[in-house]
């Protein structure tokens, strides 16, 4: 198992714009609350220190995930083949491409190895453009060959500082759409600050740097803050299309980076949708983030040579069905309350049904059968019947898709984040409550406002686009654990705005009945200054520690085998074993693969089910059979999946592959009553002993105290 070890020394390298009614229908006075006072001079002052900040702390962030990345490997003193290994499981695969582009004669045979590519699984040539989200690589090593950077920076070096270097503009992206909600860059602050110190659960790029969700997320970012100020009233025409263009271009680079695109701005289409039924978004404005939705992920299908998994997405079906929707119930914002109600219910039962229809005929034309797995773990997770499907158990097992652990409320709490942001969301929920009410209930009569002036409840577009969006994705955090990253760091935003807007704590005090405008200000300043000293004193000194610890990469069993295998097999030679260790496989020698963990394809994951049969109870001829079918040369098993102990039983690879395969499990435990006993012995066990029934199909060529690699007898 790949571990690291304390340092053996002891220093290391350091559109038109929208109707007045419906801007109304959200807040009269929809106008971003102005900063201090002291006219124009000072606000190009306050815009000017606070970008400053905001870049600062950017550059700092990078610098800081670099530094524990560097501390943590000692990367930049071991060996390539260790640098590799680092990239653990996908990671290794998607780098693997970055490596074949850059070692490629040229970009164009580059990019013919990726369209026709017979390497990463045998007897098959996949369009690696079309199947996989890797157009980043591509563009980096691209980049890495015209730049004369050649003889001052290694690949490795410029691919993972230009991921380091995106955590700069995620953190830039946070920052700036809390100084939009808030209008104050102190709000901003608050939220870098808050992202730096709970960086265990708001980021892992310091230890999974090729994942696409690293890549993806900072444009994600980008996108929000554009949807952001796209959200403020009273934007000129030309602010408007500039905004726009800013969506979908962020948009477009989200989706091109990362395949769960389609389910992140599904989530963000569903909080539009609610704000719209609600009238509490200009409705010509939802249209447009509709429409860019749909035509930044079309883009992308076309990019990647027309995938059909994005054809069939969801997310494309449900903002069609809204938008035909909308065009057959024209009149849904007009009438009293019980006919509002009744128009909106009828209105999101068609475009459920529509959404339906629409994915279920695409699906049927292009025989879309890509993203099933998925739809099978959902259908699981959330008890609708037990599955005995491998890949949706093999999810169902796996901790990161699991529900969101509770020591993760503790860990917020201690830099009393996750305290403001339930204070912010509780009296937000309450205020859009009373905005969907009265805008359902046709109340908000200018009558009805100049008589209540002082007590209205309001929420702009912007603040209730971001409360919606961080329930959504709190919703999807609590339920995935994987999925807490997209949760943690608006949590950082959405906090961090609340605690500096004025109108927040407007709302409170005049519910206490001690409103002053006095009294809001100085509390909007006072109480950010003190939780960013508190912050600041608290963690600090654990940050200067964090930093001083050095350790380095330390997995000599895995870097003997990728030697060995570059020393001892044919350059052609094909290799079977688990999707994890397979793409460092092929990253670390460049042999030809069975199988790889990008799971999106249903062909692969019925290989990788057959695959791993060599830890199932199979007879030898049968598991020799299976392998040579996908034109095996040698298999490598591990001790680790053999004898697994990390999951209890029932979960584990070898419990998982005897349900499947009708066989009881080992150990002590209830079986299901129509599982029976298998007439073989579990391969991986029984290989080990040299018996002539398993001597005869394999024969052991190199093995150490982890793997062990066999190879496979070529019989007529």
């Amino acid at each position: 198992m790949t571990t690291v070890r304390q340092r053996r020394v002891g220093k290391g390298t350091e559109a038109a714009e929208d109707q007045p009614s419906e801007e109304t229908n959200v807040k009269p006075d929809g106008k971003i609350p102005p900063g201090p006072p002291g006219g124009k001079l000072w606000n190009i002052l306050s815009i000017t220190v606070g970008g400053i900040v905001a870049i600062s702390l950017g550059l700092l962030t990078s610098v800081y995930v670099a530094t524990l990345h560097e501390n943590d490997l000692w990367f930049s003193n071991i060996k390539e083949v260790e640098r590799e290994i680092s990239f653990r499981t996908e990671c290794g695969l998607y780098y693997s491409y970055y490596k074949q582009m850059i070692q490629a004669a040229s970009i164009q045979q580059g990019l013919h190895g990726l369209v026709y590519d017979n390497k990463t699984e045998s007897v098959r040539t996949i369009n690696i453009l079309e199947r996989m989200n890797v157009y980043q690589e591509v563009f980096l090593s691209i980049l890495y060959r015209i730049l004369p950077i050649q003889q001052y920076l290694e690949p490795v070096y410029f691919y993972i500082y230009t991921l380091f270097g995106l955590q700069a503009v995620y953190v830039i992206a946070l920052y700036v759409t809390s100084w939009l909600l808030s209008g104050t860059w102190l709000s901003g602050l608050l939220a870098a600050c808050w992202y730096i110190t709970n960086r265990v659960d708001t980021t892992r790029v310091e230890f999974t740097i090729p994942l696409r969700e690293n890549w993806a997320l900072p444009f994600f970012a980008v996108q929000i803050a554009a949807i952001t100020y796209l959200l403020r009233t009273h934007l000129q025409p030309a602010q408007q299309r500039l905004t726009l263009m800013a969506v979908f271009i962020a948009t477009f680079l989200f989706s091109l980076t990362w395949q769960f695109n389609q389910f992140m701005m599904l989530i963000q289409a569903l909080a539009l949708f609610i704000l719209d039924c609600l009238d509490m978004l200009p409705t010509a404005k939802v249209t447009w983030l509709y429409i860019i939705q749909i035509s930044g992920l079309l883009l992308v299908c076309v990019l990647q040579f027309f995938n059909s998994m994005i054809l069939g997405s969801l997310l494309i079906s449900f903002s069609v069905s809204v938008l035909i929707a909308r065009t057959i119930q024209k009149n849904l914002k007009k009438g009293g309350l019980l006919n509002r109600l009744g128009k909106l219910i009828l209105h999101v039962l068609l475009v459920l049904c529509l959404t339906l229809l629409i994915n279920k005929f695409i699906k049927k034309i292009l025989n879309l059968e890509s993203d099933e797995h998925i739809f099978k773990f959902l259908k699981a997770k959330f008890g609708f019947g037990a599955t005995r499907d491998f890949d949706a158990n093999l999810y169902l097992c796996e901790e990161a898709f699991g529900l969101l652990p509770l020591n993760t409320f503790s860990r917020l709490s201690s830099t009393l984040l996750f305290y403001v942001y339930g204070f912010v969301l509780f009296l937000l929920t309450v205020a859009a409550v009373i905005v969907a009410f009265r805008n359902l209930s046709g109340s908000n009569q200018v009558q009805l406002k100049e008589k209540m002036e002082e007590y209205t409840v309001t929420l702009r577009p912007d603040a209730a686009y971001s409360l919606v969006h961080t329930v959504l994705f709190g919703c999807l955090a609590l339920s995935t654990m994987r999925m807490k990253y997209l949760w943690t760091s608006h949590m950082c935003v959405f906090a961090s705005f609340g605690l500096c807007s004025a109108e927040v704590w407007k709302l409170l005090l005049k519910c206490l009945h001690l409103y002053t405008s006095q009294r809001t200000q100085v509390i909007k300043y006072s109480v950010p200054i003190i939780t960013l000293l508190y912050i600041s004193f608290k963690f600090w000194p654990g940050i200067m520690d964090e930093l001083s610890e050095l350790r380095e990469f330390y997995d000599p069993d895995t870097v003997e085998l990728m030697n060995w295998i570059k020393s001892n097999t044919p350059s052609t030679a094909v290799f079977a074993g688990s999707m994890q260790l397979l793409a460092g496989v092929k990253l670390c020698t460049g042999r030809t693969l069975t199988n790889h963990p990008h799971y999106e394809d249903k062909n692969l994951r019925e290989r990788t089910k057959q695959i791993y049969q060599i830890y199932a109870k199979r007879s030898p001829g049968d598991v020799h059979r299976i392998l040579r079918s996908f034109g095996t040369d040698y298999v490598i098993l591990e001790d680790s999946i053999c004898y697994e102990r990390r999951h209890s039983r029932g979960c584990r690879l070898r419990d998982l592959l005897d349900v499947a395969n009708g066989h009881i499990m080992d150990g002590l435990g209830e079986n299901e009553p129509d599982l029976k006993p298998s007439v073989y012995p579990r391969f991986c066990e029984e290989i080990k002993k040299n018996l002539p029934s398993y001597t005869t199909h394999f024969t052991r060529v190199f093995q150490n105290k982890t793997f062990h690699v066999y190879k496979l007898a070529k019989h007529k």
